[in-house]
This record gives structure tokens, sequence and C-alpha cells, in this order.
């Protein structure tokens, strides 16, 4: 279990650092780049730890998704449109996190 901790965090922060190179980009705020980063540690941790018996890259997109939910309210809120590119990097990053997390801790048998 500790294996698949530190894994889902490790790759959760390479997937927010992969969220937050094209913020910075952008010029976005400090406030919105941390946010994102760190959504996608926390949707590492969580991917990693849940148990549920489904296809891997459906558990980091239902996982993803739902961590992001709140956020997605408020940015719609304001700025609809915004959230397009939003949806297209959780899907992204969530999907592959699923994926890898579960290609690296996959118990031999």
């Amino acid at each position: 279990m500790k294996k698949r901790i530190v894994l889902g965090l490790l790759l959760g922060i390479a997937a927010g650092i992969i969220d937050v190179i094209p913020m910075i980009f952008q010029n976005l705020t400090w406030d919105a780049n941390i946010s994102a980063f760190s959504l996608w540690t926390i949707c590492g941790l969580l991917i990693s730890i849940t148990q549920i018996n489904i296809n891997p890259v459906i558990k980091g997109l239902l996982i993803s998704f739902s961590v992001l939910t709140p956020c997605a309210i408020l940015i719609a809120w304001k700025e609809p449109y915004s959230l397009i590119p939003i949806l297209i990097m959780t899907s992204a990053l969530g999907s592959l996190l699923g994926f890898t997390i579960d290609k690296f801790t996959k118990e031999k048998k």
C-alpha cells in the first residue's frame, strides 16, 4: 500500500507540473496555478488508494472529474468557455494517471 501511495503522489505531482506549465505561459494567477497543482496531487493520491473494480482509465476519469467539480462550478459561473481546456486536460491527465498508477502497482500473479 505504501508503494501505491508514494507512486500516486509522485505521478500526481508530475501531472500537476504538466498542467501548470501552460498556465504559467498564459500568465494565469498563482492561486489558479497552485489550485491546479494541488488538484492533481490529490487526484494521484486518491486514484492510488481507491479500490474499485473498474477499468483503471475510467477510475482515473471518475476521480479526477469528481475532484474538479466544485472548482468547475465556480469557473463556469464567471468564465464558462475557459472550462473547455480544463475538461480536455482533466480527461487526458485523469485517464493517464489511472492507467499509469494501475500499470506500475499491479501485483504480479
